[in-house]
């Protein structure tokens, strides 16, 4: 399984940055986990991947802010077949491919979804800003199985303590503590950006 982050605030060289999120899912199907803020840096940044974005399945929006959602028309103009699960299908916990769930809607304003990704080392969640509070988010994780790792948008997450136990640690975008959480969690954290891989 691999996850290549396709749209930061930060970017490796060549690639586009711009505020907002976006990773593509590589498993038993592609599925793109938003879209940043800009259609046309995220495109760019697919082709500068190396990846088709014709390739992707399905797309899944984490929550309904522009620095999520608002590449997703630029994106369509190449890729118009995907399927587009938005932040309010599910309630609860739910398997949208084999072995990727979406933790359900969670959280009050805005309704907030995340991914689980099911691996042999164990579960890895991936997060688009945490509105809902990256503890709740991980607690509702917990119910399908351990975790292995959490990477995304951790917002104003402080509760360090619940990332114990927590092998890969990779915040980014709108994190407020990166340095607090590197500094507790120094062998578990890893820098992400646009164009960092994560390979299960």
């Amino acid at each position: 399984m691999k996850i290549t982050i396709i749209y930061d605030n930060n970017a490796q060289p060549g690639f586009e940055s711009g505020w907002g999120f976006s990773c593509l899912v590589d498993s038993n199907q592609r599925i793109l986990f938003d879209t940043g803020d800009n259609g046309q840096k995220l495109i760019h940044n697919f082709k500068k991947a190396n990846i088709d974005p014709k390739s992707v399945n399905k797309i899944v929006l984490s929550h309904n802010h522009w620095d999520h959602v608002d590449g997703l028309e630029g994106f369509r103009k190449f890729n118009s077949e995907a399927e587009v699960v938005h932040p309010n299908t599910f309630s609860e916990p739910t398997e949208i491919s084999p072995g990727i769930y979406s933790t359900g809607s969670l959280g009050i304003f805005p309704k907030e979804q995340s991914l689980v990704v099911k691996t042999e080392k164990g579960n890895i969640v991936i997060t688009g800003c945490a509105h809902p509070g990256l503890e709740n988010i991980l607690q509702t994780a917990r119910g399908l199985g351990q975790i292995y790792g959490v990477l995304g948008g951790f917002h104003g997450f402080s509760k360090f303590d619940e990332l114990e136990g927590i092998q890969l640690i990779a915040p980014c975008h709108c994190t407020q503590h990166t340095e607090q959480i590197k500094q507790k969690y120094p062998t578990q954290f890893k820098q992400i950006r646009a164009g960092s891989v994560i390979e299960i």
